[in-house]
């Protein structure tokens, strides 16, 4: 019983699942040069070089992305340099209004939900940026 009520808890509450697991988190807002490194700007103006499988890449370089508030969880490399965990562990968000948001992208004609930007693999249509709360997963909007 103990063990669903624990489950539950992080199922829920993604954020604390990140925390609970040890992975390192960096803050700022990204600046995206042609063909160079992504690079995310801390509050205190340090510049950070992120690296990530090709799908975080994508995201990292959306136009869409680089207005918001970022948020990514992996691990450092070195002092300058943060590896961002692969697309498939939900480590990209962005924070509006202080909510964190994982970064999803959703296509309104064939409801289908992706975690990088493109065209739906259905309708070929460009997916939409769509934001939501972690706690609901892979539910219609």
């Amino acid at each position: 019983m103990t063990r669903r009520r624990f489950s539950a808890i992080l199922l829920f509450t993604p954020v604390a699942a990140i925390a609970a697991e040890g992975r390192a988190t960096v803050t700022g807002r990204l600046q995206t040069s042609t063909g160079g490194p992504v690079q995310l700007k801390t509050q205190d103006g340090k510049l950070i070089t992120l690296e990530g499988d090709i799908s975080t890449t994508a995201v990292l370089r959306d136009p869409r992305v680089i207005r918001e508030h970022f948020e990514a969880a992996g691990e450092w490399k070195s002092p300058g340099l943060f590896l961002i965990d692969p697309i498939h562990r939900k480590a990209l968000f962005i924070r509006r209004n202080a909510e964190l948001l994982v970064i999803t992208y959703w296509c309104e004609i064939c409801a289908i939900r992706t975690y990088a930007p493109g065209r739906c693999q259905c309708c070929q249509d460009e997916t939409a940026l769509d934001p939501r709360d972690p706690a609901l997963e892979n539910t219609a909007p």
